[in-house]
């Protein structure tokens, strides 16, 4: 297995248990992360992205597939990610393609592409059905989840 396969393979392995801190071993310290749900991040937020994400999840699993090497730097790979979303009680399949840029080891660049619409629908319901696909709609959840996270982060830094 190539060392960039490696570190993608353990990065969704360690994510299907929950394990924010190997996931978060696999990403160099200036990491930049890109979303529908939370926009852009950078370093620690992506950080405690993950760790949130990972100790909120509820009937959690995650399944990864088609791990390709594009070049030496460029690599992308799907994951289906199944939960109950938090708020809403509501059962969530979302089917993720995730694009990385590699280097000495690590992953410096994550972006994972999603319709947040789809996504909207089935957290939501009838309301992310109806409006999933309109940007207040989206901005508004994108507002949410940042908000969760620095409440979050907020918290953590606290202890």
């Amino acid at each position: 297995m190539e060392p960039n396969e490696t570190i993608i393979t353990r990065f969704y392995t360690a994510f299907s248990k929950l394990d924010h801190a190997t996931m978060n071993s696999c990403y160099s310290e200036d990491i930049v992360f890109n979303d529908p749900a939370f926009g852009l991040l950078e370093g620690e937020e992506v950080r405690c992205m993950w760790e949130m994400l990972c100790k909120n999840a509820k009937d959690f699993s995650l399944t990864f597939s088609n791990v390709q090497l594009l070049d030496e730097e460029y690599a992308k790979c799907n994951w289906t990610a199944t939960y109950t979303f938090s708020q809403t009680g509501r059962r969530v399949v979302n089917h993720i393609t995730a694009f990385m840029r590699l280097k000495d080891g690590k992953i410096i660049e994550h972006s994972d592409a999603f319709k947040l619409s789809k996504w909207a629908a089935q957290a939501l319901g009838w309301k992310g059905e109806l409006f999933g696909w309109m940007n207040w709609m989206k901005k508004k959840i994108q507002k949410n989840a940042r908000k969760n996270l620095e409440k979050f982060m907020s918290s953590r830094e606290v202890r």
